[in-house]
């Protein structure tokens, strides 16, 4: 058995710990507060944006944007969004293996992947296993339109010139503090609205004109859908720090329960043979 201040060190740890772990799912509720509200306000519109740009797809004649052009899919950029700092839980790791089994099942036909990151979890992971990255960027938490601007630009430049034939992105989508789902999902060539089979697509009326509409809302509906990703990765990941360190603290608690008992148990061994040593010390005297 351990002896005393052995066990008085290793509860002095622990609690040390749970006092880190309860602070970090402090900071982490915090901040996920600020990030679900983001995330429902800016989810209508995304959702809506591409309601919008699939309806239209249906009614554009073909080859009017290059971004509505559908091609075999031999050439695949797959964009894989994970954070920059870890834990919490399985959230990069999950998006990791659903990035992996996708890469692993296209892989197998003809198709090549061009890999993009977003975020220093998935770029040390693919960085070690020495793939090159079309986009690199690191994730510090806070999502910034700019910054999916200039991401989604990079992305389309690519498959307009016809480096990439499709593109996918890896993320988690944000249900609640306790979900979050593994998403891999298309984001080019866009996918236009399915129709009825008795259903006629109704024609529109275009202002100022059908190329110029198209030439700007595109390529903003790429924003938007980078953008919202983003939101919803960064949410997911304080939901799942939160539930991680909350885990942790009650680990802890129960930990420092056993240890204090054993603590306890060894405090009165000790006793008992000290008394025991007085008692036959005694003894002998007499």
């Amino acid at each position: 058995m351990a002896n005393l201040k052995d066990i008085r060190k290793r509860i002095s740890s622990v609690k040390s710990t749970q006092q880190i772990t309860k602070a970090m799912q402090m900071v982490a509720a915090s901040k996920l507060k600020k990030a679900q509200d983001s995330v429902v306000q800016a989810r209508p519109y995304a959702v809506k944006m591409s309601d919008v740009l699939a309806s239209l797809a249906v009614r554009v004649k073909p080859g009017k944007h290059p971004l509505l052009d559908r091609r075999d899919e031999k050439k695949i950029e797959l964009l894989v969004i994970t954070s920059d700092r870890g834990l919490c839980g399985g959230f990069n790791t999950n998006v990791i293996k659903a990035a992996d089994s996708f890469m692993k099942e296209k892989g197998e036909g003809s198709e090549e992947i061009l890999l993009s990151v977003i975020g220093r979890k998935a770029r040390d992971h693919y960085r070690r296993r020495d793939w090159e990255f079309k986009t690199e960027e690191l994730n510090s938490g806070t999502a910034d339109f700019s910054q999916a601007e200039s991401i989604g630009r990079t992305i389309i430049d690519r498959y307009v010139e016809g480096e990439t034939d499709a593109v996918y992105v890896a993320f988690t989508e944000f249900k609640s503090a306790m979900t979050q789902n593994i998403v891999v999902k298309r984001l080019l060539p866009l996918e236009p609205k399915r129709l009825a089979e008795d259903e006629i697509p109704v024609e529109y009326l275009y202002e100022p004109s059908e190329d110029v509409l198209l030439a700007d809302i595109i390529p903003r509906h790429i924003y938007t859908q980078v953008f919202s990703m983003l939101l919803e990765s960064i949410a997911s990941e304080h939901g799942s720090r939160m539930t991680a360190m909350d885990s942790a603290t009650k680990n802890a608690s129960e930990m420092t329960a056993k240890l204090t008992l054993l603590y306890n148990r060894a405090r009165q061994a000790a006793i008992t043979t000290e008394l025991m040593e007085i008692v036959s010390g005694a003894e002998a005297l007499n």
